[in-house]
């Protein structure tokens, strides 16, 4: 089942692909897992959506001039 939190997760991400076009997915995951505070090769299995959607916010606000400059 597909809740509003999936849907706020996979857009965040849309975003994120745009304001770092270079990054390749598996990048995009793990910068975000460890912009959330986790770290080791687990870090990716034991991130909570909730955590990687706040990281996420965080990243696209901070890095929004990134993407307008492309513009």
């Amino acid at each position: 089942m597909i809740n509003a939190m999936d849907d706020e997760l996979v857009t965040a991400l849309a975003e994120l692909r745009a304001i770092f076009p270079d990054w390749r997915m598996g990048q995009l995951i793990a910068n975000l897992a460890q912009a959330a505070g986790r770290e080791g090769d687990a870090a990716v299995w034991e991130i909570e959506d909730e955590d990687l959607l706040g990281a996420a916010r965080r990243l696209i606000e901070r890095n929004q001039a990134r993407q307008l400059l492309r513009v």
